[in-house]
């Protein structure tokens, strides 16, 4: 092949390459500066890269939100009584999601307070979280139908979990990467109330430090099930997959039953996770 024939197959690629991260973007819900910004979203075999904050917002009381909230990729953070920045249990969040809302293209940054509330269904396209507060998100709806999608973004520094599942129904993380972390997912293992939750988790970067990518409550029915797992700088496979835990609703230590695939709770096959 002639140079110019090189050439000219290099530049084909590049611009297929473009549309295809494009047309990610478009479809969740990215235009304009959104999408230069985040061109390389959830492209499958290498973890995304950061955006850049389009400006920033500091919120001193809980922003709450019903259908659509678009932040156009600015940053948010905690500041008076959002402020604290601890890890105590029961801080209010940034953004609370009643049920069916979507909030998208958002960057939240420290402090980040308890991060997302959802009361009921709700869509994250595009959220990342710079340094995890308390939790990144937790998911409250009661009803088994509930359904929470995060799709796209990531998360950084979260010395316990990432995502606190407390509330019934299921949860589906795509294009997701996270590094730095105690728990990705997490069933709640000793809340009060506690239902049968539903777990999915796919095409998804995880960077080490980590302990595990998700916990379930076996003897309250949960599933875990897991696809295009890329662990990235565990070379010793440090960080559990999938751990079964005998969860209590009396507020007391779950008890850890073990780690890896069963096909029953934690469903997914050994050659579904990548190590580099």
């Amino acid at each position: 092949m002639t140079a110019a024939a090189e050439q000219r197959v290099r530049h084909r690629r590049r611009v297929t390459g473009r549309r295809a991260a494009i047309g990610l973007a478009t479809a969740l819900g990215l235009t304009g500066t959104a999408i230069v910004t985040t061109s390389l979203l959830g492209s499958a075999g290498a973890a995304a890269s950061w955006p850049t904050a389009q400006g920033k917002k500091a919120v001193s009381k809980t922003i709450e939100v019903s259908g659509t909230y678009d932040g156009k990729l600015k940053k948010f953070y905690g500041s008076g009584a959002l402020g604290d920045g601890g890890q105590d249990e029961d801080q209010d969040p940034v953004f609370k999601l009643k049920d069916g809302a979507v909030l998208k293209n958002v960057i939240i940054g420290a402090p980040a307070a308890d991060g997302i509330h959802c009361m009921g269904s709700c869509t994250l396209k595009n959220v990342w979280w710079l340094d995890v507060g308390e939790d990144a998100a937790s998911f409250k709806g009661r009803s088994s139908s509930a359904r929470y999608t995060v799709t796209g973004g990531g998360a950084k520094k979260a010395s316990d979990k990432v995502f606190q599942f407390n509330g019934a129904g299921k949860l589906t993380v795509t294009g997701f990467q996270v590094s730095d972390f105690g728990k990705l997912v997490r069933s709640c293992g000793n809340c009060s109330k506690q239902y049968k939750r539903t777990i999915v988790i796919s095409d998804v970067d995880v960077t080490a430090p980590g302990k595990s990518l998700v916990g379930v409550n076996q003897n309250y029915g949960d599933t875990a099930t897991l696809t295009k797992v890329r662990v990235h700088g565990d070379s010793k496979k440090k960080i559990r997959i999938c751990t079964r835990f005998q969860g209590n609703n009396t507020g007391k230590e779950p008890k850890d039953l073990g780690s890896g695939p069963d096909g029953t709770y934690c469903k997914y096959k050994k050659s579904t996770v990548s190590y580099d």
